[in-house]
């Protein structure tokens, strides 16, 4: 009768904790960024979220990073080595999606990259198509106009409220001519001209941003032509 009645609970014990199915546990494991197992993998303090080290990177380098994840705002300082991640990375295996092999999670990355049926799979996934035609430009032609450079110090990956904010901060009696990288990015933008006032140029030019009001596919007139018509029908 006891065993029957521990067998009972066990079976309705909804917290009991169940061994994860070994196809799960990779992706227990992975970079949500990458999506790969981690590499090296670090913690940011504020969220506890975990990222490969190379893959935060990026977010490193603005003045004011947040979370990929959540978007939390985070303190660069304040991101660790995850130690108990690297553990249980040793410590689990799971089978290489091509050879079905069991490895252990921290050796996925390098036995994948050798294993030849992985290869296979990789070199027979079909090429991209568009679904329709169709006139976009190529991804990789198009100017990055979300971040900046910074045209006194260099400092990169710096968006128009973060560029406005730093060249505020540290370069406001800086008296050199530059020319402004927002200003540049643009169809219209001239790389040669040098503002003689840049922070009031930033200050008055680029209280907003572009992306908010600006078709890029068209050219100066016919903005000009689209704004005015739009003026006249609203009046």
């Amino acid at each position: 009768m006891m065993a029957m009645f521990r067998s009972f609970v066990s079976s309705s014990n909804p917290l009991r904790p169940q061994a994860a199915p070994a196809e799960g546990i990779e992706s227990q494991f992975s970079c949500p960024i990458c999506l790969e197992v981690y590499r090296k993998a670090v913690s940011i303090a504020s969220c506890a979220h975990t990222f490969c080290a190379e893959c935060l990177q990026p977010c490193l380098q603005v003045t004011s990073p947040l979370c990929p994840l959540c978007r939390v705002p985070f303190d660069p300082k304040k991101v660790e080595r995850s130690s108990s991640v690297e553990k249980q990375l040793a410590s689990h295996k799971a089978p290489c999606r091509g050879c079905n092999k069991k490895v252990a999670l921290a050796k996925m990355r390098s036995h994948t990259a050798s294993c030849s049926k992985v290869q296979e799979q990789i070199a027979n996934c079909p090429k991209f198509v568009p679904v329709v035609p169709t006139s976009q430009p190529i991804p990789s032609n198009i100017p990055n106009r979300s971040t900046f450079v910074c045209p006194f110090c260099g400092a990169r990956h710096l968006d128009q409220q973060e560029l406005v904010k730093h060249c505020m901060d540290s370069h406001r009696n800086n008296p050199d001519k530059v020319v402004c990288p927002v200003c540049s990015a643009m169809p219209w933008g001239d790389p040669s001209y040098k503002s003689s006032n840049f922070l009031q140029h930033l200050l008055h030019r680029h209280k907003f941003s572009y992306d908010t009001f600006v078709d890029y596919s068209i050219d100066e007139e016919a903005a000009l032509q689209a704004a005015l018509s739009l003026s006249l029908a609203e009046n």
